[in-house]
């Protein structure tokens, strides 16, 4: 069996940041603010979610937290929140993305097999009981994977093709076309 352990777990972060990046700046500066409905939020902001989100968890394993009971959760949400407040140009924004996306990263690469199959207690009533390490720090990447999903249809209704959808038809107008 292959071994999935912090690097592989860096290098997908990575990956998924470096598409995030790329969606962020194929969406124009004056789309930034767009909102594709009531109460939801818009690119700006849902960029900035996605670079401030891995703070939670960054929060829990950086401290060495064992237990869910102990994260004041409302507070970093709150702090999330106040910085998707903020007023960014799309290159403050971008940075952000780089910058906030590095240091996860690093963090991530840095980390030890003992560290990743700890486990960590969940709330009462959750099934599983517990999560190992590893186990949580995958949330980041699949949260980030989330919201750019709903980016990528934003793109779709500003009339912008994602660029992974570009890249995709690329190879296939390369592939060789077979005959039955």
């Amino acid at each position: 069996m292959t071994h999935y352990g912090a690097k592989e777990l860096a290098a997908s972060f990575r990956t998924v940041r470096r598409n995030t990046i790329q969606t962020a700046h194929d969406i124009p500066e004056d789309k930034y603010g767009f909102s594709p409905a009531a109460d939801s939020r818009t690119v700006a902001q849902t960029l900035v979610h996605i670079a401030f989100g891995p703070g939670i968890q960054m929060h829990i394993h950086a401290n060495g937290i064992d237990d869910l009971a102990k994260v004041p959760f409302m507070e970093l949400v709150q702090g999330i929140r106040a910085e998707e407040a903020k007023s960014r140009t799309k290159s403050e924004i971008i940075s952000l993305l780089e910058s906030e996306g590095q240091k996860v990263a690093s963090y991530l690469e840095g980390l030890s097999d003992t560290f990743l199959s700890q486990s960590v207690s969940m709330p009462p009533g959750s099934d599983p009981a517990t999560k190992s390490r590893l186990e949580m720090l995958l949330s980041p990447k699949e949260h980030e994977m989330h919201h750019r999903g709903q980016l990528m249809v934003v793109q779709r209704m500003l009339g912008i093709t994602p660029h992974l959808t570009r890249q995709m038809m690329e190879r296939m107008a390369q592939a060789p076309q077979r005959t039955s």
